[in-house]
Formats: C-alpha cells, structure tokens, sequence
C-alpha cells in the first residue's frame, strides 16, 4: 500500500531521478531521495476540498471520536504545566502535559537509518 503523500488532496512531485533514486518533493516541503525502482500513481488523491470541510456541531465531532480540548491556561497547576497563577494569567513556555515543549520541537531521531536519503527538512 501506498506510505507518501497519502491524505486527501495531497501529492508529492518529482524533481529528478539519478542513478538508482529519484528525489521527490513531499507535501510537507521535505525533499527525499526514493528508490527508482518504488511504485507510484500519477495524480493527485481524491477529496482536494477535504480540508474545507467544517463539522457544524461539536456533536459531530464526538461523533468521530474526537473529545474535547481544553487549553492548558484554563487549567490548575496540578492538571498542567501552564496551569494557574492569579486572574486570567497567560501560559508562559508552550509545554504539553508531560512538560514536553509543544512547538518547534524536533520529534525525529537523527540516527534513524533513513535519515541519508533525506536532501532538505521542511520549510518553517
């Protein structure tokens, strides 16, 4: 089955092809090297508007399975790490509620084997 560029509206364009790889442009802005000998279908995946598509209702959102989120500002400093303080206080670092940081943090392990056929890293 396919494993790139696989959500609705999504592609993934080809630049070039060298030697036994072809270098591939991703959805994300990742450029990557792919073997030349992989499958792929032309076009684009179906349901471009997909993205347009608003619930109307929190019902139908529960509905799919997705609950409701709250903000980690509105809570007491024992449910999270940007909890409390005194008055409408804002959160201070973005942290999830493990104390990760939330944004811009990088997830990927550099010594994953299939790092050396990534060319370039997404555009922030």
């Amino acid at each position: 089955g396919a494993a790139m560029a696989r959500s609705a509206g999504s592609y993934a364009q080809l630049l070039a092809r060298e030697g036994k790889f072809a270098i591939i442009k991703l959805p994300s802005g990742e450029t990557r090297m792919v073997l030349v000998t992989c499958r792929a279908t032309v076009g684009v995946v179906s349901n471009v508007d997909h993205n347009l598509e608003s619930s109307g209702k929190a019902g139908r959102e529960r509905w799919l399975g997705r609950r409701p989120r709250n903000r980690g500002v509105v809570m007491n400093p024992v449910d999270h790490p940007m909890g409390g303080g005194e008055g409408r206080a804002s959160g201070g670092h973005p942290r999830s509620r493990k104390g990760l940081l939330a944004k811009g943090y990088k997830t990927r392990n550099p010594k994953k084997t299939t790092s050396k056929f990534i060319i370039s890293k997404k555009k922030k």
